[in-house]
């Protein structure tokens, strides 16, 4: 294991390198919006008196570059700043509609992760059958709509038609468990249809490629059982591929919630970030915006290692 040591210091001096690339770009694309920010706070019945001491207070009248230096330095000490829209720190707001955000992307996880590789089994087991077929078919259409697409097909036939579940996913603190399930169905259910076919289909292609390795027709020439085939010699050895395609769909779950969340009016961090830049809320959008750079990037190289703690060749290089 000790090859293993290297591997990650170098793929996560990559990931710092990509993080600090992408609060370049964070803070350039907000400065970059057209207007100015001061008078988008105050309104356009501000005195220059007043807009020139908030340009003060934000920093606004500082080089670029010495307003980008003093952001990562407040950010190495864990300072997010106040919102600009209330006054409240950062950091309070974003705990609870992370927490949010994380909830609604574990729970779709833990329904379309078992779901797609039980799929992909089937599909894997019965190849170019019907069922094959017809689950690749119905799995890729689902993916080929835009998310606010499914999101709204499932208001109309959940809510609309049969009034099961509500339309708009609000959770309080006090909610029971089951409330929470009730109210989290829509949201989740459109996540899950969005992640489910790539997800089964990487599953699919992965034991449909080591079926075709030598000892598996080995095995075949024994007599042993397809099914003990899949689940005994082949699905040990696509794992590798199957962690990685998991986790990288569970980085989409965390960080592509952002439009469903709109939808539903999720109190998630999407939502929020959704709602500060429409408020020309810089400092929320900053942080909202690393948090799920972070959040993908870290998930990334979860990936990587995973995929290499399962890889056997690579476990156990010559």
């Amino acid at each position: 294991m000790n090859f293993l040591f290297p591997i990650i210091i170098k793929r996560t001096g990559f990931a710092l390198l990509t993080l600090f690339a992408i609060s370049i770009l964070i803070f350039a694309g907000l400065e970059a919006l057209p207007g100015d920010t001061a008078q988008a706070i105050l309104g356009q019945g501000a005195t220059e008196e007043n807009l020139a001491a908030l340009r003060k207070e934000l920093k606004l009248d500082l080089p670029l570059a010495t307003r980008y230096a003093s952001w990562l330095g407040d950010l190495a000490h864990g300072e997010l700043g106040n919102s600009l829209s209330n006054g409240r720190p950062v950091a309070d707001m974003i705990g609870w509609r992370f927490e949010n955000t994380l909830i609604l992307a574990f729970s779709a996880a833990a329904v379309s992760i078992p779901l797609a590789i039980v799929l992909g089994l089937i599909c894997a087991l019965y190849q170019n059958s019907w069922l094959d077929k017809f689950l690749s078919t119905s799995t890729l259409s689902a993916i080929s709509l835009p998310e606010f697409f499914v999101a709204y097909l499932l208001i109309v036939i959940f809510v609309v038609q049969f009034e099961l579940f509500p339309s708009v996913a609000i959770l309080r603190p006090d909610m029971a468990f089951l409330e929470m399930v009730n109210v989290l169905v829509l949201p989740c259910l459109t996540l899950t249809l969005v992640v489910l076919a790539h997800m089964m289909r990487m599953t699919r292609a992965a034991i449909i490629g080591v079926l075709s390795s030598p000892y598996i027709e080995m095995a075949r020439l024994k007599g042993v059982r397809r099914v003990k085939i899949i689940f005994y010699h082949a699905l040990p050895n696509a794992l590798a591929p199957i962690i990685n395609v998991v986790v990288m769909d569970l980085a989409w779950l965390v960080v592509g919630v952002v439009v469903v969340e709109v939808v539903f009016v999720y109190p998630g961090l999407g939502q929020l970030l959704v709602d500060s830049v429409s408020k020309r809320d810089i400092p929320m959008v900053q942080a909202a915006g690393l948090i799920f750079a972070c959040t993908y990037i870290f998930l990334n190289l979860s990936a990587d290692v995973l995929s290499i703690l399962s890889n056997p060749k690579l476990r156990h290089p010559k």
